[in-house]
């Protein structure tokens, strides 16, 4: 049986964790009535419980719903030891029923305190069975004393019943009785199913397909497979995914397992995270050695395929991110959201087809503190009490994506994440015409607005899609002009263009939502720019004390090229009275901006579906004192 146990505290989760390396069987509530004992008595010590993880080379975790059924029968068995007077040999005798009582205290003693601990359903058939008999007896006794005696231990299993007929596992069972035999688990293994996952990962997975759904879609990338889901009773698609991970040989989870606990020795330090991708080499290099070696010495032949296939599963659980990599690396996915409290609430995502998605990926609490740890050490940014927001990008092989964090006490039950996945390669406006975001006409205008060296805002709502737009204009700028870049986040695709040749120059300032920062500011950023000669100046956002400077070096003229940048609002007057009115520029400032672009997302009339289109082109004309909107100043070139 499990050796031992811990008590582990997860956020809101009581977590029961059953060492069981050294038992001889699959730790299995619905297949073992050795280990549904054994626990059910571990349950009873332990008190309240949410969940139960059995750990044996995997990890075994029955959810908080299945963890309340035993533990109502935990609680019931405690309840009984207690209870002396009511099951007790003196509770059954009477003057005159000694020989009767003898017997039944050992019949009520073995079906009660054996059975209702290993076969919860079994302990309830029998109780009946026995009840019925009793009653039968009663009805047949013809001396008044036996018929007292029979009455008195029916009023015992009347009780005893009354307790079982109370607990949600026998209520649940109650349709899978019918010819009940004892020793039948089956009815277990409808009611008990845990999520199996390697005990190198964090992060749950849910790797059976959903029951009733209907397949959408399904396509392989590199070695995971994933397929998309109809639920009948939910209007969100089901993102199912299983990576490779989930389905290696026992000897390659040995070999990993092995591996993993070596590495995770090493404690990196901050120099080695300010290059992730150098890092990930040094660590790949490493891990592809040592599984060669571990292999070796087991005498366990692997090709080369399968030694990198392992290498790259073991540099994810170690210094990279699990499998949000995973999803990172479908270039159908746009966003990934995963909220508080972790280990209860799934992984939510919007796909380019499907919209909004569940997925079948549960992180837990030690998964989202890992993340939060690397992702301090990458941007060089607090979070903590003090500073519970971070704002980053994060740069994996295949993927690129921009991370929000936020922690307590903002977020008073955790940590809470969002992803924001980028292009790999830059969006440029011929592919904005192929997603039919904007038509040929409007994507030649703005070819012909950038040749024209105009200054311009790109605006539109949250996710319309404005930073992909404002990277599609720097594409058009002609390669012999210097292009700088000013981000608190590294959105643009910087490195991408300057692989193609282009002349750009990023910089990077503190975040808006980042107090007492060591970093830049971004007006100051902007204003340093002045100093670095003529160059196309974009801004990667507008959000406070930047819009002042950055209007501030549109009218000094100093930059002779392009200034774009990308701000929230959804029309040209929209744009203006934010400019204007929330980050207080002069109205007569705001005349030095050319053109406003406005991207917004459009809904389907049935609110399911939605796409990302430029919704409006518009000219600022100069002549116009207080309201531009009453004076003709916006005139649409294109609408």
């Amino acid at each position: 049986m499990p050796e031992g146990y811990d008590i582990l505290h997860e956020g809101e989760d009581v977590i029961l964790r059953i060492d069981a390396e050294k038992a001889a069987y699959v730790p299995s509530l619905e297949d073992s009535a050795l280990c549904m004992g054994d626990t059910v008595e571990k349950l009873a010590e332990a008190g309240r419980v949410t969940k139960i993880v059995f750990t044996q080379k995997r990890d075994y975790e029955y959810d908080q719903t299945q963890t309340e059924m035993l533990m109502e029968i935990a609680k019931l068995y405690n309840q009984l030891i207690r209870q002396k007077n009511m099951l007790g040999y003196y509770a059954l005798v009477m003057p005159g029923c000694e020989n009767y009582a003898n017997a039944r205290y050992n019949e009520l003693q073995q079906v009660v305190f054996q059975l209702l601990k290993s076969d919860p359903l079994g302990c309830y058939v029998e109780l009946k069975r026995i009840y019925r008999h009793e009653r039968i007896s009663a009805a047949k006794s013809f001396s008044e004393q036996e018929a007292a005696c029979i009455k008195k231990y029916i009023g015992v299993l009347r009780y005893l019943l009354g307790q079982l007929d109370a607990t949600k596992l026998i209520q649940m069972a109650k349709s899978l009785l019918g010819g009940y035999q004892m020793g039948n688990r089956d009815p277990y293994q409808k009611l008990f199913s845990p999520s199996i996952k390697p005990d190198f990962m964090f992060t749950k997975l849910m790797a059976t397909y959903p029951a009733d759904a209907e397949e959408l879609d399904t396509y392989i990338i590199d070695d995971t497979e994933v397929s998309i889901f109809s639920l009948p009773d939910s209007i969100q698609s089901l993102y199912h995914i299983i990576p490779p991970e989930f389905k290696l040989t026992e000897d390659k989870y040995d070999l990993l397992d092995i591996a993993r606990k070596i590495m995770s020795e090493h404690k990196p330090k901050r120099a080695e995270f300010t290059d992730p991708k150098r890092m990930r080499e040094v660590f790949g290099n490493v891990g592809h050695d040592l599984l060669e070696e571990l292999a070796g010495y087991r005498n366990l032949r692997l090709r080369e395929k399968e030694l990198d296939q392992l290498t790259q599963i073991l540099v994810r659980y170690t210094v990279g991110f699990g499998l949000i990599e995973v999803i990172l690396k479908d270039e159908l996915v746009q966003d990934i959201t995963i909220n508080s409290p972790m280990g209860r609430i799934p992984i939510f995502l919007v796909h380019a087809k499907f919209d909004d998605c569940i997925t079948n990926i549960v992180p837990t609490e030690g998964e989202a503190e890992s993340w939060a740890s690397k992702l301090r050490l990458m941007s060089g940014r607090p979070l903590d009490e003090a500073n519970p927001i971070l704002d980053t990008e994060l740069e994996l092989p295949g993927a690129r994506a921009r991370v929000a964090v936020i922690s307590e006490p903002l977020n008073p039950t955790g940590l809470a994440y969002a992803f924001r996945r980028h292009r790999d390669k830059p969006w440029t406006l011929p592919l904005f015409m192929k997603a039919r975001m904007i038509n040929a006409l409007g994507a030649g205008l703005m070819s012909f607005l950038i040749d024209g060296s105009r200054t311009l805002l790109v605006a539109g709502t949250r996710s319309a899609g404005k930073s992909s737009l404002l990277g599609s204009v720097l594409v058009e700028i002609m390669r012999k002009y210097r292009i700088l870049t000013i981000e608190d986040t590294l959105e643009l695709p910087t490195t991408a263009l300057r692989n193609l040749g282009y002349n750009i120059q990023p910089l990077k300032v503190a975040s808006a939502l980042t107090k007492g920062s060591s970093e830049v500011s971004a007006d100051e950023g902007i204003r340093t720019t002045l100093r670095m000669g003529d160059s196309c100046l974009i801004v990667g956002e507008v959000r406070s004390t930047e819009a002042a400077a950055l209007y501030e070096a549109m009218r000094v003229g100093a930059l002779a090229n392009v200034v774009a940048g990308t701000i929230h609002g959804d029309s040209p007057y929209g744009v203006y009275d934010r400019v204007v009115n929330d980050l207080k520029v002069p109205r007569t400032s705001f005349k030095a901006t050319d053109i406003i672009m406005v991207a917004n997302p459009l809904r389907s009339p049935d609110g399911l579906h939605r796409w990302r289109r430029v919704t409006q082109i518009s000219e600022v004309r100069k002549k116009w004192e207080d309201d531009p909107l009453i004076e003709g100043g916006f005139v649409d070139l294109m609408k």
